[in-house]
């Protein structure tokens, strides 16, 4: 396999007939842990070429089939016939051979979301959108599971998401394992819609048409909760980073749930959102405590509040996101006081 950089993959893509002899200018993205994302710039287009690496770069050893980069291709195509134009890139060839696809790039005015947060920019639009394309996803293969049936196995979803999420939680935290371990195991048995698996702000790159998402290498068909807890963590850890600001972020997840429940109709919604504060629950302590920690959250009292929070909810599993709100509020009041 060639290992794409930016100083060959010029040469590379000229031997292929992909792009002519023209100048090619190639960059990093700086996209997640577990792959090589690339923009090349010539004078005629502009794309992304992706590639699967078997080692992700984390503190912990943390490993992944290369093979994930096919799946992903295969989501991607049939989640375009599914969603709004513009939400997903579009593909444009592939070596199999390498573990390379090329995709679209995002139009020129995109910017990442996660990194808008970070900068304390609270746009609830984009959170309503979030929730209308999560929703559409879920619906649209929740009620035609035979769309993505053939996503099936979740190898690679074991391996990035249960593994060091999940599992290594259950590690970390014995006293939380007995808890957490139906939740997991939901996740290894049940098949009721598309689960994306990485539905990230890092993964949504926002622009004047709404947003492009991206990475679908965790995609299958699956549990589809794990998508709303895994979403959800991220902007509540944004809350916490950012506290002087925090009912802004607090009021993007209500956004974000309205436009969700609006498409949903495939399955009970009360039980979704049950299901969703579970995996909220893991994956936002994962975020502190697991193979892949948030770079943004000094050790302190700041992660002590996601801890707290967590072994909450575990313990008492509520199914009111306003009572999570409501928790996560006393645990940052408490914090800031100085209490506890």
């Amino acid at each position: 396999m060639i290992e794409l950089t930016s100083e060959n993959t010029a040469d590379y893509l000229r031997r292929h007939g992909w792009v002519g002899s023209g100048a090619v200018h190639v960059e990093p993205l700086g996209w997640g842990v577990s792959n090589v994302v690339l923009r090349v710039a010539t004078p005629q287009q502009i794309f992304v070429l992706k590639q699967s690496r078997p080692q992700l770069r984390t503190r912990d050893a943390w490993f992944s089939d290369l093979d994930r980069v096919y799946r992903e291709q295969e989501v991607m195509q049939v989640l375009a016939r599914l969603l709004p134009p513009m939400t997903v890139p579009e593909l444009l060839f592939s070596d199999r051979e390498n573990y390379v696809f090329a995709m679209s790039h995002a139009p020129n005015d995109a910017r990442v979301w996660k990194e808008m947060l970070l900068a304390g920019e609270v746009d609830q639009a984009v959170a309503s959108r979030a929730g209308h394309i999560l929703g559409l996803i879920h619906q649209a293969t929740g009620q035609d599971p035979q769309l993505v049936e053939a996503f099936r196995d979740h190898t690679v979803f074991v391996q990035l998401r249960v593994d060091p999420f999940y599992g290594r939680i259950q590690e970390r935290w014995p006293d939380l394992a007995k808890l957490i371990e139906p939740i997991a195991q939901q996740l290894l048995t049940r098949k009721e819609a598309l689960c994306h698996g990485d539905y990230s702000p890092k993964n949504i790159l926002v622009h004047a048409e709404g947003f492009t998402l991206v990475d679908y290498e965790t995609a299958h068909f699956g549990d589809p909760t794990m998508d709303l807890g895994f979403f959800l963590s991220h902007i509540i850890l944004k809350a916490i980073k950012n506290d002087a600001i925090r009912e802004q972020y607090y009021d993007l997840t209500r956004s974000f749930w309205s436009s969700y429940s609006e498409e949903v109709r495939f399955a009970s919604l009360n039980d979704l959102v049950r299901r969703g504060i579970a995996h909220f629950a893991v994956c936002a302590l994962a975020r502190i405590d697991g193979t892949s920690p948030v770079d943004y959250l000094d050790e302190g009292p700041k992660r002590n509040t996601i801890r707290r929070l967590c072994r909450e909810l575990l313990e008492e599993r509520t199914a009111d996101w306003d009572v999570v709100l409501d928790r996560c509020e006393a645990c940052q009041r408490e914090r800031i006081n100085g209490v506890g």
